[in-house]
């Protein structure tokens, strides 16, 4: 029975230490590459003040933050960050996301992404998301 103990222990540990992950998003697209970087956006800067209210976001493409640029979105209770490439599109001319509001519209096919989910109804790529760090008024943006 003791042996019993330990493997079922052991089994917990393993499940516990590796089968979590910190992050809750896929990052993989075949459309907009994976490219490592880092980027921080301060809220104190004027460009990136209206980050302190909720649903609100900006577009960043500073230090060649991610592929097409990076769009920061407040969640009222969180930061997200999505890749400003149309996740959904070969990489073009018109590939580039645009802001209104709280969603996020690709010009080659008119499809709109909800920033709170990085969804769009019927497509089968969401926003290739970014992670996000917050530590006060900045805001570290990587991949």
């Amino acid at each position: 029975m003791k042996n019993y103990m330990k493997k079922i222990i052991l089994l917990f540990l393993v499940v516990s230490l590796f089968g979590c992950s910190k992050d809750k998003f896929n990052n993989n697209n075949p459309f907009i590459p994976n490219r490592g970087f880092s980027v921080v956006v301060n809220l104190n800067l004027p460009t990136y003040s209206s980050l302190q209210f909720a649903g609100n976001s900006v577009y960043v493409n500073d230090f060649n933050a991610g592929i097409r640029g990076v769009i920061v979105f407040n969640t009222g209770g969180a930061f997200l960050a999505y890749d400003a490439a149309c996740p959904n599109q070969v990489l073009s001319s018109c590939s580039t996301l645009e802001l209104n509001g709280i969603m996020a519209k690709c010009p080659c096919d008119d499809a709109e992404y909800n920033l709170f989910t990085g969804q769009s109804p019927g497509l089968q790529y969401p926003l290739k998301q970014y992670r996000v760090e917050v530590s006060g008024t900045l805001i570290t943006i990587y991949n």
